[in-house]
């Protein structure tokens, strides 16, 4: 059998640490502080902490597994290196599907604020061009990835600026009774979806110089930044909105509306739209990457792990990627994603710390039992989310368990060659 064919490692420390704050600066913290704002209320601070805390055993669980492993496909590979070819399925099959979707939530978003009248023609636009940029090779990706990155930067600023300056409304956080400190775990589980991104960087392994020390410092690097900007949006928009920003769609436009520098609310759009181009590239990216190293272990058809092309990537999955988020967008509403997504990578993740734990060598920054502490945090949050994403999401790993099984039975009966 042929050696499959590898990417080429073209991406620095800087560039993987500026995708995985891409990925964690999307579109999820425009829209998620409000939904966990309806269940943890005034406690927000508290579940983004929570969610943080949790966050942190994940990514240096992940960082010491990256460095083991540099190649492409983040978890599903550590899961089968370390524990076998099923948990490895399970964290991939997770990843691919939850993520899948998550693309089609962002593509959506993305229409949302451009042309709301025509979301569904622009979000198939916006994922058709970035699968392109995609093609073109990961190096064009770093660099679109940065420039996107530094309009969300720069739009969360001006948010905290207005939310500083602003009038405080009168009402302070009235209307927050129906969350408390009971919704603070599930609050931080929808709160993890806008953790998830620095999984890209482990997932573009394969693809970064020197990974067993550019990797780690990537992940925590990124996982501090995001952590930082979360922590100070959740303090700045419970004073500036109070009870309104549990029931608000749009919270950091909302801030920016209530305050000196409402004329200048249409720069929160095109940040909010920059800030989703920056996670579905980013998403679509890590999920071809995974479908690629699935495919080599053919726990997903063969023909997904051919790298090819002038700038070596692998596009059948890219392209397969696009085909389902396209299918998505045009036949689903994926806007109730972020528990269905969340459930899906905190699984994804819990079997990370779980592999982690198995490793003989442990680094200095990922000790065993920190290991531990995420694997619990990860079960506990999954199963704290509304009952709906929950079942949604055990179905479908349900039904990705029964089909590899079936295939493996059949493989067992057919003849060898």
């Amino acid at each position: 059998m042929s050696e499959p064919q590898q990417l080429q490692r073209r991406l620095g420390t800087f560039d993987a640490t500026a995708i995985g704050l891409g990925s964690m600066l999307g579109a999820g913290v425009f829209v998620v502080f409000a939904p966990a704002a309806g269940l943890a209320g005034s406690f927000l601070v508290l579940a983004v902490v929570v969610a943080g805390v949790v966050a942190y055993c994940n990514a240096v669980a992940s960082a010491a597994l990256a460095a083991k492993y540099p190649t492409s496909g983040g978890t599903y590979v550590y899961g089968r290196k370390q524990l076998g070819e099923w948990p490895g399925f399970i964290a991939g099959w997770g990843f691919v599907t939850g993520k899948t979707a998550s693309c089609a939530a962002m593509a959506l978003t993305f229409g949302s604020y451009v042309a709301p009248d025509y979301a569904v023609p622009v979000a198939v636009a916006a994922v058709v061009a970035l699968t392109g940029v995609n093609l073109l090779g990961i190096t064009r990706t770093a660099l679109l990835t940065r420039i996107l990155l530094c309009m969300v930067l720069a739009t969360l600023v001006f948010v905290a600026v207005a939310a500083v300056l602003g009038p405080h409304p009168a009402a302070g956080t009235a209307g927050m009774q129906s969350g408390g400190l009971a919704g603070v775990l599930p609050a931080a589980g929808l709160m993890f979806f806008a953790f998830a991104g620095y999984a890209r960087i482990a997932t573009l392994g394969e693809e970064v110089r020197n990974p067993e020390r550019a990797i780690p410092r990537a992940i925590l690097a990124a996982l501090a930044a995001a952590f930082a900007i979360y922590l100070l949006l959740a303090v700045l928009l419970l004073a500036h909105l109070g009870g309104r920003l549990s029931t608000s769609g749009t919270p950091l436009l909302d801030a920016v509306l209530d305050s000196r520098l409402a004329p200048a609310a249409p720069l929160v759009q095109a940040g909010a739209a920059a800030a989703c181009l920056g996670a579905l590239l980013a998403l679509i990216t890590g999920v071809g990457r995974t479908t690629l190293a699935m495919a080599r272990e053919r726990d997903l058809p063969g023909p997904l792990a051919r790298v090819g092309g002038t700038h070596t990537v692998p596009f059948v999955a890219e392209l397969a990627v696009a085909a389902v988020v396209i299918l998505l967008l045009v036949t689903t509403n994926v806007m109730t994603v972020v528990g269905f997504s969340s459930f899906g990578v905190l699984v994804y993740y819990a079997v990370a710390n779980a592999a982690a734990y198995t490793l003989a060598v442990h680094p200095n920054y990922a000790p065993r039992w920190l290991n531990a502490v995420g694997f619990a945090g990860c079960v506990v949050l999954a199963f704290t989310l509304p009952a709906a994403p929950v079942l949604t999401m055990a179905g479908v790993i349900a039904a990705g368990v029964a089909g590899r099984w079936l295939v493996l039975r059949v493989r067992q009966h057919q003849p060898s060659p």
